[in-house]
């Protein structure tokens, strides 16, 4: 149980960090990461479905690719709403 948990904080974080740094160039922050990553990783498999497993297979590389591109998807729009500045 807490296993798990340290795992899903660790991909959320890495997830974050990741679409952080190719969205525009920085981190958000250790929590923003893991908020960020964990909801990306839940709208990156309600977009993408199996596609992303179809491609790599199963596992921790699906995971952090999904979870990417879903906190991509979170920060484009949040940059939308808010606005650049």
């Amino acid at each position: 149980m807490i296993i798990s948990l340290i795992i899903t904080l660790a991909i959320g974080c890495l997830c974050g960090f990741l679409a952080g740094k190719l969205f525009k160039g920085s981190g958000n922050g250790l929590i923003m990461n893991i908020v960020i990553g964990i909801v990306g990783s839940w709208v990156g498999s309600w977009l993408l479905g199996d596609f992303v497993s179809k491609l790599v297979g199963a596992g921790l590389l699906n995971t952090i690719i999904t979870g990417t591109l879903g906190a991509l998807v979170i920060l484009f729009i949040a940059s939308l709403i808010i606005g650049k500045k």
